[in-house]
């Protein structure tokens, strides 16, 4: 009989990394993703081993290593952040790190045991791009590494009986991850809500897209409420799959309140389970369940809406309850292509928008009356001819669906802001546009979308100055938003249209950093480069855009140049051709 073999146990520096929303980032572009991972894994590599750390791990997205001490392995991590921030490519692929000090079995030169588990915990607690650390390791590190720290309070994690103190650290160039997760934002004069989405306890992933719709029309029936300040669906969603405490989503997205739950959707049947929990103090507020038949899931969304109304502030009138209530089909089947056809629009690629076309076609075809998937449909051609996706017959199908929209929709604020940024952009139409979104934004004076989409129709209405003012009440609504760029971009142009170069510079740069798949942005970098005269710069920005865009043209833009002040759009023309976009 062999000897047993000793379990080698030590006290190690424990760094746990990983790729948020990597799943999503691979359906989206899988050879991007992973050209853009093996750059980025290279470099982490190298600095692991410069700072003394061994890789004991790696699965996929994730790395596992071990550092002799606390300090090695926090530096290690800031400056892996820092360096990452840099990289051109794959801005969008962040890395997520805990550290932790603790006790490690190491077996075949792997690490287990609960130290390794509590840096795993941490990492999924860390925002993306930022550094999220124990208790224990701050101990370490808060006296000897010239840092800010921000207490994120104890937290329960997953399979762990006791909560973790966990401390956010940021430092160098990662200051919109690092800053932004420690950031505890000021609550509104208001009832404030977040609405986290729901969890599928369907058994079938294909489900997914049926509980987040359903959770979106939650958000929008309680941003019609004007008592309310609710945050934008795109910064509830940043949370989806990840186990974070109400608290801290509370500190993140300052709302007092967090809406949480589940949806069980089996044959036709559908139960939804929510609680509203105090994000300053953890405790319930209400909790109910919903059952119901698919036949009446537009009432089940109402009774959810109305009964978190009525915790929150029981003294809001009947009637703007009432105006919570919103049903845009009476046919199910195109509600539930719809709903499919959000996933694809929320990508921002050439293929999520191709799937989200095909989808809102269908949802026309069960039901012609469908102002909603026609107001999509009309958006996804007018941007598809900005990102160089669209068809020949775009633009003018695009304004039709649009002008339909706006006889039909007088009451949907989402219909009506998608009608109007295709009425500015496509058919230049300024004046019903900026009806069209004023409208929107009295409907639903909540939305970051909306205010986005304003912010837009006015850019191009040459209201520069109320368009900055609304892309950043758009990003206060929506503060952790993965479409923040598009408000970014617009802050950049708005400056550009402004001929503040400087200004218009450092907005389109942090736009291209948040979001590289925005078109828009790579113009605004080329137009205050040419304005500042560093023009080797702006042609390197123009080889930049021509590489993400290679149909683009100086043709396309004339056709499509979209604003009122003709003088500022002969300006943007010529200093595309300045740059060397092709004709």
């Amino acid at each position: 009989m062999s000897p047993q073999r000793k379990v080698e146990r030590r006290l190690a520096a424990i760094f746990a990394a990983d790729v948020a929303g990597y799943s999503r980032l691979m359906e989206a572009d899988e050879a991007g993703t992973l050209r853009a991972l093996t750059a980025r894994r290279e470099i982490m590599d190298a600095l692991i081993d410069e700072h003394g750390g061994r890789i004991a791990n790696t699965a996929g997205d994730s790395i596992l290593a071990e550092f002799p001490s606390a300090v090695d392995a926090v530096q290690c991590a800031v400056d892996i952040q820092d360096r990452l921030d840099l990289e051109p490519e794959g801005r969008n692929l962040r890395f997520r790190i805990g550290v932790h000090v603790g006790d490690v079995v190491v077996r075949e030169g792997d690490l287990l045991g609960d130290g390794v588990n509590v840096a795993a915990r941490l990492q999924e607690l860390a925002y993306p791009g930022s550094v999220c650390m124990s208790e224990v390791a701050y101990a370490y590190v808060r006296k000897l590494l010239p840092l800010t720290f921000s207490d994120l309070g104890l937290q329960r994690v997953k399979n762990m009986e006791e909560p973790v103190r966990a401390y956010a650290v940021k430092s160098g160039h990662h200051t919109s991850a690092g800053a932004d997760h420690a950031k505890t934002l000021p609550l509104p004069d208001k009832p404030s809500i977040a609405v986290l989405p729901f969890t599928n306890l369907s058994g079938d992933p294909e489900q997914e897209y049926f509980a987040d719709g359903l959770v979106e029309d939650i958000i929008t029936g309680l941003s019609r409420v004007r008592s309310f300040f609710v945050i934008a669906r795109n910064s509830s969603f940043t949370y989806k799959g990840r186990a974070v405490d109400v608290r801290q989503i509370s500190r993140e997205l300052g709302v007092h309140y967090v809406l949480e739950g589940s949806i069980r959707k089996v044959g036709s049947r559908v139960r939804i389970v929510g609680q509203l929990i105090d994000g300053m103090t953890g405790h319930h507020v209400w909790a109910e369940r919903f059952d119901g038949d698919m036949s009446d899931i537009f009432e089940l969304q109402d009774r959810v809406t109305e009964s978190v109304v009525g915790a929150v502030e029981p003294s809001i009138r009947f009637e703007e309850i009432r105006l919570a209530h919103n049903k845009p089909t009476i046919s199910v089947t195109a509600y539930d292509l719809y709903l499919r056809a959000l996933p694809g629009f929320y990508r921002m690629t050439q293929d999520g928008f191709a799937d989200a076309r095909k989808l809102t076609n269908e949802a026309l075809s069960v039901d012609p009356g469908f102002t909603l998937a026609k107001a999509l449909g009309a958006y996804i051609r007018s941007i598809s001819v900005s990102q160089c996706w669209h068809e020949p017959d775009d633009i003018r199908v695009a304004i039709r669906m649009a002008r339909e929209v706006m006889a039909e929709a007088r009451d949907d604020p989402t219909s009506l802001r998608f009608a109007a940024q295709v009425l500015a952009y496509s058919a230049k139409d300024y004046e019903t546009a900026l009806s069209a979104i004023e409208r929107s934004l009295f409907l639903n004076p909540n939305s970051a979308q909306s205010y986005t989409s304003s912010g837009w129709v006015n850019t191009h209405a040459s209201r520069p100055l109320i368009a900055i003012d609304h892309f950043h009440k758009a990003m206060r609504l929506s503060p952790v938003d993965p479409e923040k760029g598009i408000a970014l971009s617009g802050i950049g142009m708005s400056y550009l249209m402004l001929e503040q170069f400087e200004d218009a510079l450092k907005w389109g740069e942090t736009a291209l950093r948040e979001m590289p798949g925005y078109g828009s942005s790579y113009r605004v970098v080329i137009g205050a480069l040419v304005g500042l005269g560093r023009l080797d710069e702006a042609k390197v920005a123009a080889d930049r855009l021509m590489e993400a865009f290679p149909t683009y043209t100086l043709t396309l833009q004339r056709q499509i140049n979209p604003w009122r002040d003709q003088a500022f759009g002969q300006r943007y023309l010529d200093a595309l051709q300045i740059a060397g976009i092709p004709e």
